[in-house]
């Protein structure tokens, strides 16, 4: 059975495809440009959920999931003339490499043992605490974009002032699959 990773995956796709729309509706040369406060740009946080994925998710259930090969100092690097294609090609890296290691799970994995940073963790703690890490990224970048749209901004979620019309005719509950 794989009843709990699905969940938890599609939670992941739930948060993918939010990110997604997010970077959609951010202008070329928005994606390497810093946030309110000189924070981080959504190309930073591209590059740094990417490194995250990969590095955990890479032989996840036999080693370390902070990889040797990883250079997370790197991801934080200013990319203020990233294009689009290399932004998405970083994104979808990270993703394929989350995805690819869920897929032969099972919900037996759940109890097993993974290490990161050399701590041991249950898989289902290693996987809600990397869950929870890549969503709050992932809201860093629709804050980002939300502010650089501004008014123009298309809602990812229920618009301001429509909760009663959406609670009459709710749709996009369950994570995409």
């Amino acid at each position: 059975m794989r009843d709990i990773i699905s969940s938890i995956e599609g939670e992941w796709r739930r948060y993918k495809a939010l990110g997604e729309g997010a970077l959609r509706q951010l202008r070329d040369e928005e994606l390497g440009k810093s946030g309110p406060g000189e924070g981080n740009s959504a190309a930073i946080i591209v590059w740094h959920i990417a490194g995250n994925l990969k590095s955990r998710f890479t032989d996840f259930l036999s080693s370390d999931g902070e990889k040797p090969w990883r250079n997370r100092e790197a991801e934080f690097q200013a990319r203020s003339n990233v294009t689009r294609a290399q932004l998405l090609e970083q994104w979808d890296g990270g993703w394929s490499t989350l995805f690819g290691a869920l897929k032969p799970m099972t919900d037996e994995n759940l109890s097993g043992i993974v290490t990161i940073r050399g701590e041991k963790f249950r898989v289902h703690e290693a996987l809600h605490r990397l869950l929870a890490h890549t969503s709050y990224h992932v809201g860093q970048i629709v804050y980002l974009a939300k502010s650089f749209r501004g008014t123009e901004w298309t809602s990812l979620s229920i618009a301001h002032g429509k909760s009663e019309e959406f609670n009459r005719n709710p749709t996009g509950q369950r994570p995409p699959k």
